[in-house]
């Protein structure tokens, strides 16, 4: 959704500050789809994991059993569809950005992320309820790899790009570059970089290899961009305009943290054909999937809601007392739980896989350890800080609002 948001609040001012026409009226539209599409289908995932729904069922309305996809064939359409909608959408607000003077290379790029988000996301949609699993398996890496960890890469270095050659953190040029390199570490290697997922294929040991090393390419321009932006923004720190924006590029800067950490050291770590074998599929991929999901699709999300905010509640600041303890806590929360708990216990499981095998490195003969429980209780620490975190932005949220009707009341 933080996505989706980004790219609809980019497109007018890509457009030179104005909306096409009938906008709203699809924003409005595409909100109020989204959110029948959530409610719907978590209770049919609820419904079908709890049994109240027949298998033949399932499929269609309730859950599909495969991880990250897992959402019924009929509400998978449906966001499909949104998706679809989203893309025209933001293409609309482009237009008046072609006709405008200057380069218009960092719009083509971002142009065509934004058609392969809209588009690929159908691959999904290409097995049936009795594929083979190998099958099956392919096409939903192609979602999970090249959907999110692709063309979304380039989407979100893409829309960045946008935002710090905007506010004059990073010129153009190097926008510009950092994006085309992006798209062409992703164009080349993209799908070769799936073929590391092609382990519960069947694959060979070679092309896993191939794929693991273009995979690890692929966060290389975010990381870049958001270091970039880091420097110029300590340069630019002491002027009163930069001051309001400092927690949305503080969490533009996590993105470039934990891309480089979550995405590329936990990624690779879990990736060359030996660790696919012995601790894919262990706490270890754990560890790459919560700093990877969160670390940057989660903090990318909060900046970019970050910066719609201060667009639409003009002339509020943030609280920086309450700002400091949620970006903080995010952090810290998420770096404990993954240190305190989630590594160490894939680490034991690693040992376990490579000693007696992956049956038993997650079997719940060797998972109910006690040590192991007491790992998975340490992860509470790191939990409720994190929550903490989520909770003051939330309250932050709140007190936008809260001073936006405030200002109304008195006008």
């Amino acid at each position: 959704t933080g996505f989706l948001a980004a790219g609809l609040f980019l497109a007018p001012i890509i457009n030179g500050g104005k909306d096409p026409k009938f906008q709203k009226l699809g924003v409005d539209l595409l909100f109020y789809a989204l959110l029948f599409l959530v409610v719907g289908s978590f209770i049919g995932e609820y419904m079908a994991i709890a049994g109240k729904m027949e298998t033949s069922t399932s499929f269609w309305l309730g859950h599909q059993g495969y991880e990250y996809i897992e959402l019924g064939r009929v509400w998978q359409l449906i966001l499909f569809v949104g998706l679809v909608i989203w893309m025209a959408l933001v293409l609309r607000g482009f237009v008046g950005g072609f006709k405008a003077d200057g380069d218009k290379n960092l719009l083509a790029i971002f142009t065509a992320s934004a058609i392969a988000v809209g588009l690929f996301y159908g691959a999904g949609l290409f097995y049936g309820q009795r594929s083979p699993l190998p099958v099956m398996e392919y096409w939903r890496w192609w979602v999970v790899h090249l959907w999110v960890e692709g063309f979304f890469e380039v989407f979100a270095t893409a829309s960045l790009a946008f935002v710090f050659a905007s506010l004059g953190l990073v010129g153009k040029k190097f926008a510009t570059y950092s994006t085309l390199a992006s798209a062409s570490l992703f164009l080349i290697g993209g799908i070769p970089g799936t073929f590391h997922h092609l382990y519960f294929a069947g694959t060979t040991t070679p092309i896993m290899a191939v794929g693991a090393s273009f995979s690890a390419l692929e966060v290389v321009p975010l990381v870049l961009l958001g270091a970039e932006a880091f420097h110029q923004y300590s340069l630019q720190f002491a002027q009163s305009w930069a001051k309001n924006l400092k927690w949305p590029l503080y969490c533009f800067i996590a993105v470039a943290f934990w891309n480089m950490l979550g995405a590329g050291v936990f990624g690779f770590l879990i990736n060359p054909p030996l660790f696919l074998f012995y601790i894919q599929g262990l706490n270890t991929t754990s560890v790459h999937g919560h700093a990877a999901l969160f670390g940057v699709y989660g903090f990318l999300a909060l900046g970019f809601v970050w910066l719609v905010a201060l667009y639409l509640f003009k002339g509020q600041e943030f609280n920086d007392k309450l700002m400091k303890v949620g970006f903080w806590s995010l952090n810290a929360g998420l770096m404990l739980m993954i240190l305190a708990s989630l590594l160490p216990i894939g680490l034991y499981q690693a040992v376990a896989a490579i000693d007696v095998g992956m049956w038993y490195a997650r079997s719940a003969e060797f998972l109910q350890m006690d040590h192991l429980q007491n790992l998975r209780w340490l992860r509470m620490i790191g939990d409720t800080i994190f929550i903490i975190g989520g909770v003051c932005f939330f309250i932050q949220i709140l007190k936008f609002i809260a001073g936006s009707c405030g200002c109304k009341a008195k006008a």
